[in-house]
């Protein structure tokens, strides 16, 4: 009874604190991401108030987060739409990879971590923040502008990536060789092609074999199937993840507009869950030693990402000014991030404080070269200032 009252408490007062920094961030106009980080580590080992009794419950609400959180993903996507970008943006996710994923790597095996690690902190490096900068956009309202498509574009291409890269860091991390690697990567391959075929051809069929006009069924029924694939996903050791992303895949319509809408207080709470408790599992005490390495690999990262907007703007016909803007608004790195550093703790803990350090940078330096990227640029260049390109209709609020 002792215990349960313990948790009780420290549950309640890390749900207030999470509700009051979450306050914070919204009056000052900045994501609560770094936050909760800083939360995690004044209530983890080595904090300042260290928790015990919730640990093992704040753990599963963890993995309820990750799990949300690539749910909501999927749900804002059609197959169609992740088809078709795939189709026109390729190139320009093919150069993001280089870009992003390449320092990460390398700075793994400068620092002696070995190639599983290069492999988790390529990952690291080269996934931007969906929610961060959909946050910034809104912000700056730049919703119309001629580039933001772009952004979007270059989004949902890593967004998609995703799918692949999580079976085979899964399968890398579990020490699988070559051929359970093969194996594992083209069962993630197949499972995202039959998804997306049935998503084109069937996926009236699927929504509404999962629609209901009562909202509790749809929420027990959305929320009941995407966790019995993820777990199944698991399994497989495709990533529970995965598993969750590619059921928001396959939903569409009015039916994922309103999971979406019932699950996105829950998405919130157990994503802030998940920060908070990836800030638990990193002693503050670790961060220092890595710190000068993750302001290097955030500098490189920063300006990589802008290159990779200033490329995909090229490509799609963007002038000078919106170019920059679009590489400015990339920068920010945040919860996939998290995700898989999170993945990767148990067989490399370096890479816990130096993702905590690396993604509290860049989620604050993020917000800034959004706003005056184009601004030094043109300064530098000698440019004069050039209207902003929006589109003659503006379109509806982008769903990242």
């Amino acid at each position: 009874m002792h215990n349960t009252a313990t948790m009780l408490i420290e549950l309640g007062a890390i749900i207030l604190a999470l509700g009051l920094l979450g306050r914070l961030a919204g009056r000052v106009g900045f994501s609560p991401i770094p936050l909760y980080l800083l939360a995690g580590l004044a209530f983890g080992h080595g904090g300042f108030l260290p928790l015990q009794a919730s640990e093992e419950f704040t753990a599963v609400g963890a993995e309820i987060g990750v799990i949300l959180l690539l749910l909501m993903l999927g749900l804002e996507y059609s197959a169609s739409e992740l088809v078709t970008n795939l189709k026109t943006q390729y190139p320009s996710g093919a150069v993001d990879f280089v870009l992003n994923a390449v320092p990460g790597a390398v700075a793994a095996l400068i620092l002696g971590w070995g190639p599983v690690a290069a492999v988790a902190l390529a990952g690291v490096t080269w996934i931007s923040s969906s929610g961060v900068i959909a946050k910034v956009l809104g912000d700056l309202r730049r919703l119309g502008n001629r580039e933001t498509p772009v952004v979007l574009g270059v989004l949902v291409i890593e967004d998609l990536a995703m799918a692949v890269y999580l079976p085979i860091l899964t399968a890398v991390l579990a020490g699988a060789g070559l051929a359970g690697g093969s194996v594992t990567l083209l069962i993630a391959l197949g499972t995202v092609g039959a998804v997306l075929y049935l998503a084109l051809r069937h996926g009236r069929l699927i929504s509404r074999a999962v629609s209901s006009d009562n909202a509790e069924m749809l929420l027990l029924v959305v929320l009941g199937l995407t966790l019995l694939v993820a777990g199944l996903a698991q399994e497989l050791q495709v990533s529970a993840a995965v598993g969750a992303f590619l059921v928001g895949i396959a939903l569409s319509g009015e039916v994922a507009e309103g999971a979406s809408n019932l699950l996105t207080p829950l998405r919130d709470l157990f994503a802030a869950v998940f920060f908070v408790f990836f800030g638990l599992s990193t002693d503050p005490s670790d961060i220092p030693p890595v710190l000068v390495p993750a302001l290097l690999l955030a500098l490189v990262t920063a300006l990589t990402k802008v290159a990779t907007g200033w490329y995909a703007a090229r490509r799609a016909g963007i002038k000078g000014g919106g170019r920059w803007r679009a590489g400015g608004t990339l920068v920010a790195r945040g919860e996939f991030s998290i995700v898989i550093a999170g993945l990767a703790v148990g067989v490399e803990p370096r890479i816990g404080p130096l993702a905590t350090a690396y993604v509290l940078i860049l989620v604050v330096v993020g917000p800034l070269t959004a706003r005056w990227t184009e601004p030094l640029a043109r300064k530098l260049t000698g440019r004069p200032e050039t209207p902003v390109e929006t589109e003659r209709t503006a379109p509806e609020p982008a769903k990242v």
